[in-house]
C-alpha cells in the first residue's frame, strides 16, 4: 500500500523561513538607505525652490531678503516646504546698501540628515558623509 502523505515536512518549512529571513535582512537596509536619499532629495528641492522665492522677494523689496521658519503647516511669504520639513531662513540685510544675503537650513523629521544653503551652495550632512552641491545659475 502506497503512503500518500500531503504537505510539507518540518525541515522544508524551516528552510523556507530561513531563506525569507535572509532576503529580509538584505532588503531592509537597502530600503532604509533609499528613504534617506528621498528625504535628502526633498530637502534639496525645497532649497532650490526657496532660492527662487528669496530672489523674487528681493526683486520686489529693494534687494532685501526675508527671514523666518517655514513648515508645511506654517508657510513663509508664500513658500511651503515639503511634508515633515522645517526650513529656517536667515537674512542679512543692511538697509540702504547692496550688502544683503541669506542662508537656509533645512531638516526633515524622519532622518538625521540636514541640508544648508549658503551663497548658492547646498551642503548636506549625514551621520556617514558630507555631500556638497552648487545651485545651477
Amino acid at each position: 500500500m502506497a503512503d500518500n502523505r500531503k504537505g510539507f515536512t518540518l525541515i522544508e518549512v524551516v528552510i523556507a523561513a530561513v531563506v525569507i529571513g535572509i532576503l529580509a535582512a538584505v532588503a531592509v537596509p537597502r530600503l532604509s538607505a533609499s528613504k534617506d536619499k528621498a528625504y535628502a532629495a526633498a530637502m534639496m528641492a525645497d532649497l532650490h525652490t526657496v532660492a527662487i522665492f528669496e530672489e523674487q522677494y528681493a526683486a520686489d523689496n529693494h534687494g532685501q531678503y526675508f527671514s523666518g521658519t517655514a513648515t508645511s503647516d506654517t508657510p513663509l511669504n508664500g513658500f511651503t516646504p515639503s511634508k515633515n520639513v522645517t526650513m529656517t531662513l536667515t537674512a542679512f540685510n543692511i538697509l540702504g546698501s547692496q550688502l544683503a544675503d541669506w542662508t537656509a537650513t533645512v531638516k526633515h523629521s524622519q532622518t538625521s540628515e540636514s541640508c544648508e544653503m549658503r551663497a548658492g551652495e547646498i551642503t548636506c550632512t549625514t551621520t556617514n558623509a558630507l555631500s556638497v552641491g552648487v545651485l545651477p545659475p
